[in-house]
């Protein structure tokens, strides 16, 4: 019996997947939930964390599982916050992202793969000042769900870590040891809450 019970609720979630990807194909992110978090080392043995507070974009599928979605997103470098406003200012400034030239980090995905369960592979181009490269992140798919207000909500979180030098975000201070002052590799963890577009 719990084996049946098991299938039918498969069944039973597949059938609602399906139900909403026929009835709407572009989703827009539920800003109040989502977020995207960077991490890096700070003298080799911490970490400063810090968001891009403003950002937007879509994903757009037709199929229940999501594996031919398109994600394009974008956010704003004068967003940065890592609750240091100098910091911030620095980060603003050509030794980084420089704000006023390059005022847009970019994303647009190329794949969007399924491996096993609720974890997937999305691959893409992420550009951050004048630089394209390619870029994979390991996602998980959080599910779906439906708010009080009879609206769908569908949910993912996406990580993956770039090195930093290869964006020329160029600045490097060595500590007395040798080390660097900020670490070369930036993680990047992003938290997705989807709403189907109104139309």
């Amino acid at each position: 019996m719990k084996s049946i019970s098991r299938i039918l609720i498969i069944a039973g979630f597949a059938l609602v997947l399906n139900q909403v990807s026929s009835a709407q194909t572009k989703w827009v992110p539920d800003l109040a939930h989502s977020s995207i978090k960077f991490t890096a080392t700070h003298l080799v043995i911490s970490e400063v964390e810090g968001s891009l507070k403003i950002f937007n974009g879509s994903m757009e599928a037709s199929k229940a599982d999501f594996t031919d979605a398109k994600i394009n997103f974008t956010a704003d470098v004068s967003s940065i916050n890592t609750d240091n406003e100098m910091r911030d200012k620095h980060l603003k400034s050509d030794d980084f992202f420089n704000a006023e030239k390059f005022p847009k980090i970019t994303f647009k995905s190329t794949a969007f793969k399924k491996l096993k369960d609720n974890k997937y592979q999305l691959k893409g181009e992420l550009t951050i000042r004048d630089i394209t490269k390619p870029v994979s992140f390991d996602v998980i798919y959080g599910g779906t769900a439906k708010d009080p207000w009879g609206n769908i909500h569908i949910a993912f979180k996406a990580s993956t870590t770039i090195n930093r030098f290869d964006y020329n975000l160029k600045w490097n201070t060595l500590t007395e040891a040798g080390g660097a002052v900020v670490g070369k590799d930036i993680g990047i963890n992003v938290n997705l809450e989807f709403l189907p577009e109104k139309k």
